[in-house]
């Protein structure tokens, strides 16, 4: 990758991480706007890691939990489509705080149990633009627990409970590629307590998961 390659993905990082800003600020209008732009410009042969990043966000954005449930499956097809060899920079993903917190009650965003875990991008090691870049796949395998829970949690939002369950137990069997700190803890405990949700719901007994029956 030449130095101006460099330069160029991560300018798309720090555009990317300002309009988050924005979102964790509560101008959901504007992030939604910037990030549309900058998926505009990616393209869909764009960095498959910028596109992951960005689409993980904008579902963030989304007041609908169908749009929500659209981007998030937009940010599973990027990471599905990282091409070997690939050297995007690294992406953010949610931060520290959003989405699901490690432990009840903490952070702002969705409540517990009912999202992705924590910044996507913390458990790589980095955030945007930021300090030596692992590569590509060792980066999305840390991605999909996070990336299936945030699926799992859309669907239990549009009350199909067994898209659900297929997508928590992926994230599940996912989650070995997680290290053991305090971001993939965080995952894991995510996971747990949308577990939980799923088994104890009125008028189904618990049950169990899709990978049990294997």
């Amino acid at each position: 990758m030449t130095e101006q390659q460099e330069a160029s993905e991560d300018a798309v990082m720090t555009r990317i991480g300002q309009a988050v800003i924005l979102l964790h600020a509560g101008d959901r209008e504007e992030a939604r706007n910037r990030l549309g732009e900058i998926w505009a410009e990616i393209g869909a042969e764009g960095d498959s890691l910028h596109r992951c990043t960005l689409a993980h966000y904008m579902a963030d954005a989304q007041d609908d939990p169908a749009d929500e449930l659209a981007w998030d499956l937009r940010a599973l097809t990027a990471a599905d489509g990282l091409r070997p060899g690939e050297e995007p920079g690294l992406p953010p993903g949610r931060r520290p705080g959003h989405g699901v917190s490690p432990t009840p009650g903490e952070g702002p965003g969705r409540t517990p149990g009912e999202g992705a875990g924590q910044n996507i991008g913390e458990g790589a090691g980095q955030g945007v633009g930021q300090g030596a870049r692992p590569g590509p796949q060792q980066a999305v395998r840390v991605f999909y627990p996070s990336l299936h829970l945030s699926l799992a949690a859309d669907y239990v939002k549009l009350r199909r409970p067994e898209a659900a369950r297929v997508h928590l137990a992926r994230a599940r069997a996912a989650t070995g590629a997680l290290a053991d700190d305090g971001y993939g803890n965080g995952v894991r405990a995510a996971i747990a307590r949308l577990e939980r949700r799923l088994a104890a719901e009125p008028g189904e007994g618990p049950r169990p998961f899709p990978e049990q029956y294997s």
